[in-house]
């Protein structure tokens, strides 16, 4: 079963209060038990993370890397049988205390009125 749009909007919604969080016993009320998560960064690293260790584990180095990251201008596009998120992050490296400024989609599927797949598109805004 596909969500209908407002159904997409709350479980997305869960999906990102669980994230910042980092809680993955609620991240995985809204996701299918095989939840694949494909990352780029934007820069130089890709990873696909499957389970809940691994997403742990990619949201603590994420901690580690920056002492702030900030998404803007989030918008979410229902299409069909995918939802798409437009946004603008904004982070600062922890130990150069390099910023950095990125613009990125997110494409999400569903499967089973759940979140079965996300994959993330980056890429640095030029000054």
């Amino acid at each position: 079963m596909i969500p209908s749009p407002a159904e997409r909007d709350e479980l997305l919604k869960g999906f990102a209060r669980a994230l910042f969080r980092s809680d993955m016993e609620a991240l995985y009320r809204v996701v299918t038990p095989d939840f694949l998560w494909n990352f780029h960064d934007g820069l130089v690293t890709t990873k696909t993370l499957a389970g809940p260790a691994a997403i742990g584990e990619h949201l603590a180095g994420q901690q580690a890397l920056f002492s702030e990251q900030r998404f803007h201008e989030v918008a979410y596009h229902h299409a069909g049988e995918v939802t798409f998120m437009t946004f603008r992050v904004s982070e600062t490296v922890r130990t150069s205390g390099e910023r950095r400024e990125q613009r990125g989609i997110e494409r999400y599927t569903f499967r089973d009125g759940m979140l079965a797949t996300k994959d993330v598109y980056r890429k640095p805004v030029m000054p």
